[in-house]
């Protein structure tokens, strides 16, 4: 999640970065029992718009991460920043694995803007946009035959060796009669 939810929130970059950290932390708990191969961990960066953070805490403060009750309306690009960084930062200097995160552009930009705080160029992607119900309109590359190909962000664009995984069917925002169908990159990550 993002500041918004950390129950020591302050405002201070060091304290978003430590909370992106003690997510990590945890993060590698969880899988330490499991049988993890895959060698990229992905942040889920959203805005699910469901109780109780109906924003995750990336754009505002809560009472507590599950109390649904926003303190303070608004958080600075820099300091979702700091809790992507301290994430990052961990991951990659307490384990094997390569960071990714799981967004779109859009909320990508909504939560970290457009400038240098929005840059990623070193990150795995996995987008989820476009999206398509129609199954029969299977991806070519990282476009559909219809219309539309994935959207990365960040800097990251289809070409960059950054670009991972394109969820094109059964998301969170268009259902399919199956289920989710993505697409990755073979080759990476290298």
């Amino acid at each position: 999640g993002g500041p918004g939810v950390d129950p020591g929130y302050n405002g201070a970059g060091a304290r978003g970065a430590a909370w992106g950290a003690r997510q990590a932390a945890r993060t590698l708990a969880s899988m330490a029992g499991e049988h993890v191969t895959y060698p990229v961990v992905f942040m889920d960066i959203e805005l699910p718009g469901v109780a109780p953070a109906f924003d995750n805490g990336w754009n505002d403060v809560y009472t507590s991460p599950c109390s649904g009750v926003v303190k303070h309306r608004g958080m600075p690009a820099a300091l979702a920043r700091a809790d992507f960084d301290g994430y990052w930062n961990y991951l990659t200097t307490h384990s094997r694995y390569k960071p990714g995160v799981y967004s779109d552009a859009g909320i990508w930009t909504q939560i970290f803007g457009t400038g240098p705080v929005a840059s990623i160029p070193h990150t795995y992607e996995w987008t989820y946009e476009p999206e398509t119900a129609n199954l029969a309109d299977v991806p070519r590359g990282w476009c559909l035959p219809t219309g539309g190909c994935a959207e990365f962000f960040g800097g990251v664009t289809s070409s960059s060796p950054s670009a991972l995984m394109w969820q094109w069917s059964g998301g969170g925002g268009v259902r399919n009669a199956i289920g989710d169908f993505d697409q990755i990159h073979a080759t990476r990550p290298g």
